[in-house]
């Protein structure tokens, strides 16, 4: 290993990291609107960081074929994802048609931390897309490189989720003159919506 093979392997890694994580998705969503209204904003922005730091060094390790040759694992894990992200597209539909909800989201009514935090938690560890593409995809993806260097390149994963989840969630407060109108919070709620439970039905059709 050398210097130059270490900086390119997490390069390479920070690269396919993002590539992973910068799309519209459940987890990004939540942190997206948790941003909007300022609302335990380094509680979330943690909590996916560093679970996808676990996933990834579980990846990294070789937890990937673990997962892969057990398929009742991941059959429980799709069919639970799909219920839980369906339930939380119902939430959404049900805010954005909710003159009450708009006007609590425009004028920044809070929300327990814990509540924050355990629906964070389930977004991020009951989605079966977070393991299959950080653990699985991953964990292939470095497997092509020698034992030391694929570990720069999880390095390099790791420090795109940090980059990435921090600018989401702090970076959203750049669109709240946007979202100071209730209407606005309408659009997101559809938008949310829509993801949730389009993932859900991905999830329950596709194997």
């Amino acid at each position: 290993m050398t210097a130059s093979s270490a900086a390119l392997a997490a390069i390479s890694g920070l690269g396919f990291g993002l590539s992973l994580i910068v799309a519209i998705g459940a987890q990004n969503a939540f942190v997206l609107r948790q941003g909007l209204r300022g609302q335990h904003v380094l509680a979330v922005v943690t909590v996916c960081a560093v679970s996808d730091v676990v996933l990834i060094a579980a990846g990294i390790g070789g937890f990937g074929i673990v997962v892969t040759s057990v398929p009742a694992v991941v059959e429980i894990a799709r069919y639970g994802g799909a219920v839980f992200l369906a339930g939380y597209g119902v939430l959404a539909a049900r805010r954005a048609l909710s003159n009450d909800a708009l006007a609590a989201a425009a004028t920044g009514a809070s929300v327990a931390l814990g509540a924050t935090v355990a629906t964070c938690l389930a977004l991020t560890w009951l989605n079966p897309h977070v393991y299959l593409d950080t653990v699985v995809l991953l964990g292939s993806f470095a497997s092509t490189y020698a034992t030391p260097d694929r570990w720069f390149l999880g390095v390099g994963a790791m420090l795109g989720s940090i980059i990435w989840f921090t600018a989401l969630g702090y970076g959203a407060r750049l669109l709240g003159p946007l979202f100071a109108r209730p209407a606005a919070w309408r659009v997101l709620d559809s938008v949310i919506a829509l993801v949730m439970c389009g993932l859900a039905l991905g999830l329950v059709l596709t194997g």
